[in-house]
């Protein structure tokens, strides 16, 4: 049975709040174990809160973690900071993401719109009196598209029924 989703918000309680802090940070300690097992790789976990522990919590263990760190260190900035985000840039590749899908919704709703114009006005309804000349345009478009589509179908379906 899966759990409901949490709301992420700060606990106020302290209790609740140190119970949650140890059960997350020794499933991240065991995700990050699950990853460097599974694939093949080397990755330390440090986490630190000055609210509960004095000592961070480190996995694997200290010098392991010190050896992997300076290994990364060592890298040329260009390698090392390739994939790395701040909040900023995390929240820039978000709404740019979030923008390309809205962009791509709209048009997919303007496409149906049309769409619903073209069926209504080939049901009788005279729909065209309301529309600008841009708007013609494109259902225009859309009823040439879908003719073409049309006539390449019969093209097929006639040769299929020859052979």
């Amino acid at each position: 049975m899966s759990r409901k989703k949490m709301k992420l918000a700060y606990i106020t309680n302290d209790s609740k709040r140190k119970t949650t802090y140890k059960k997350r940070t020794k499933g991240l300690v065991k995700k990050v174990h699950e990853l460097t097992t599974l694939c093949g790789i080397e990755a330390c976990a440090i986490i630190h809160s000055p609210d509960f522990d004095s000592q961070p919590e480190v996995w694997p263990s200290h010098v392991d973690a010190r050896r992997l760190l300076s290994e990364f260190k060592k890298l040329p900035e260009s390698i090392r900071n390739n994939k790395m985000v701040n909040q900023e840039s995390f929240l820039e590749q978000s709404i740019a993401k979030a923008n390309q899908q809205l962009w791509k919704l709209c048009k997919e709703n303007r496409q149906k719109e049309l769409k619903k114009v073209m069926f209504e006005s080939l049901s009788g309804k005279g729909i065209f009196q309301s529309l600008n000349a841009m708007d013609l345009n494109e259902v225009g478009l859309l009823v040439n598209q879908n003719l073409k589509d049309i006539e390449n179908r019969v093209r097929v379906l006639t040769k299929a029924s020859r052979s």
